[in-house]
């Protein structure tokens, strides 16, 4: 009989998060440890880790942080080759990072300028699919059964709905449907082509998420959160833990059938 419960186990594994420190990213790197794989959180937010850190390795699980700037295109290559080279190719890639140029708020058709557009979509766009890349070439070369998993967004396959922003200063964003239909497409391209390695590639669609939103303070305005929830089927916002049990499924041998797919975590909200 099959064990259902070990397939959702990492043991053995090893797995490499960018991004492990932010919203979404902090409960990845939360589940994947407590699920037994070998977690390596790549970051640039070294101001946070610490606690972090320390928190989840006193409870015994395997964690280690390396500092690791997105942003960074000119030196990603080497960068990502000095991670492989200290730990090892992965078994586990996963991308939930959001690199962002300051003025990212005014990202709208209106406001948004070429040169913001660019550096943006270089940034984020870019880097998620040259460190993909990079990720699976490595696990071609040491012959690893792998699972590549990206941060899509509801926004990478619906356009936005507008209305949700009705009395509120937020406007659409040119950059992240751009960026996030990207990495969408560039899943499927992916899946294509590596799963005669036996990789597989998979993208998680988050919908709106509790938390702060990029570009924004802090805390999300109340208006915002009840006409975003009156859309949804499921009448609330997401949690990063839901995307983050999602990314344990994708990561593990649970999903071992699973690759060239967006799997929507959005309490409904495409689906009308």
């Amino acid at each position: 009989m099959i064990n259902y419960l070990q397939k959702n186990r990492l043991d053995d594994k090893t797995a490499i998060i960018v991004g492990g420190l932010g919203l979404i990213g902090r409960e990845v790197s939360a589940a994947f440890a407590m699920a037994g794989a070998k977690t390596i959180i790549l970051d640039f937010n070294k101001n946070v880790e610490k606690l972090f850190i320390k928190k989840i390795c006193d409870k015994g699980y395997d964690v280690s942080f390396t500092v690791f700037d997105c942003a960074n295109m000119q030196g990603m290559d080497r960068n990502f080759s000095l991670i492989t080279r200290e730990y090892g190719s992965p078994d586990i890639f996963i991308n939930c990072s959001y690199p962002r140029t300051e003025e990212w708020a005014k990202s709208s058709f209106k406001d948004i300028t070429l040169q913001s557009f660019q550096k943006n979509v270089d940034i984020h766009m870019n880097s998620y699919a040259w460190l993909a890349r990079l990720a699976a070439e490595s696990m071609v070369q040491e012959k690893i059964n792998g699972s590549i998993i990206q941060l899509g967004s509801i926004y990478g396959i619906v356009g936005q709905d507008l209305s949700v922003y009705e009395g509120l200063d937020m406007q659409e964003n040119m950059t992240y449907a751009t960026i996030k239909g990207g990495i969408t497409n560039l899943t499927r391209q992916m899946a294509s082509y590596y799963g005669q390695f036996n990789i597989r590639v998979n993208t998680i669609c988050p919908g709106g998420l509790q938390g702060h939103m990029a570009g924004k303070s802090d805390a999300q305005d109340p208006k915002f959160i009840h006409q975003y929830n009156k859309k949804v089927p499921l009448k609330r916002m997401g949690r990063a833990d839901e995307v983050a049990s999602v990314a344990l499924f994708l990561a593990s041998d649970a999903s071992s059938y699973i690759t060239g797919t967006n799997i929507i975590v959005d309490g409904g909200w495409t689906t009308i």
